[in-house]
């Protein structure tokens, strides 16, 4: 074996002690890298919601007279709108794959970890339809009082045109989102700051206000509803026995933007306006 050859190099870096990592060191390490998955995912929608915001609050229209629309048409030729949506939503649930990746880089399954597997189907489902329905209802109520105090703008889940593909695009894009917000700001970000040896009561309010600063660009109103929707996901993954699972989140997420999104774009426009959703 000649000296420099690719073996006497593997032979001499497995030769070479390893130095041991203090805990101060392991939790400054695990800080940079809370803040980077954060960077990629989730803190540049912030800093765009606290600007549109800033924004909104800076013009003559008043806030109750201002719209949002969440889900609009990138393109007017339907294929190439086709292809943009897909495009976006591949590369908005990209970034949870990699927090899974650094969660288990000691070798122990990130998709176990946080419960995203599907060992329990029927009860995810189960949990995950009450999580919605415990959501999503009273959600409609914080929305129209937002709407009447005027502090949330009118948000249009769903702008793309009617095509063959539109149903399927926007129902994946809620699965996109969902798997995204839950699996970062629920299922990562609350094991990291366990690694990190927060509290309980701290993870949960961290990860409810991350949530809600996101939406600030529907107006205040909207932000806070998020805020307690925040609240109940984390404490659901981190208090009861019978949950420290994302997977249900994911599914109530879902089920949620479905309902939001496919509705919006199947309802008659006179109805949207009844509801105040038009």
């Amino acid at each position: 074996m000649t000296e420099g050859s690719p073996a006497a190099a593997g032979r001499d870096a497995a030769d070479e002690p390893r130095v041991p990592v203090s805990a101060s060191a392991r939790r400054r390490r695990l800080t940079y890298e809370v803040w980077l998955v954060l960077g990629v995912t989730v803190l540049g929608s912030v800093t765009l919601a606290v600007l549109n915001l800033v924004d909104r609050y800076t013009i003559d229209v008043p806030l109750a007279q201002q719209s949002t629309s969440l889900n609009p048409s990138q393109n007017e030729r339907p294929w190439l709108d086709l292809l943009y949506q897909l495009r976006r939503y591949a590369f908005l649930a990209l970034p949870a794959l990699l927090a899974l990746y650094l969660l288990s880089t000691n070798g122990r399954s990130a998709v176990r970890r946080i419960g995203l597997d599907l060992t329990r189907p029927g009860r995810d489902l189960l949990q995950g339809l009450g999580l919605a329905a415990a959501v999503g209802i009273p959600g409609l109520g914080v929305y129209a009082l937002g709407r009447a105090l005027g502090v949330t703008v009118e948000v249009r889940p769903a702008t793309l045109d009617a095509f063959w593909w539109t149903i399927p695009v926007l129902i994946l894009g809620a699965l996109a989102n969902g798997f995204l917000e839950e699996v970062v700001v629920v299922g990562y970000l609350a094991e990291r700051l366990k690694d990190l040896r927060w509290g309980v009561a701290a993870i949960i309010l961290a990860s409810a206000i991350l949530r809600g600063s996101y939406h600030l660009y529907q107006g205040p109103g909207m932000a806070i509803g998020n805020v307690a929707m925040g609240v109940l996901f984390a404490w659901f993954y981190l208090v009861p026995s019978w949950g420290r699972r994302v997977m249900p989140l994911v599914v109530a997420h879902t089920v949620i933007d479905v309902v939001a999104f496919v509705g919006y774009s199947l309802l008659p426009e006179a109805l949207l306006t009844a509801l105040g959703v038009g």
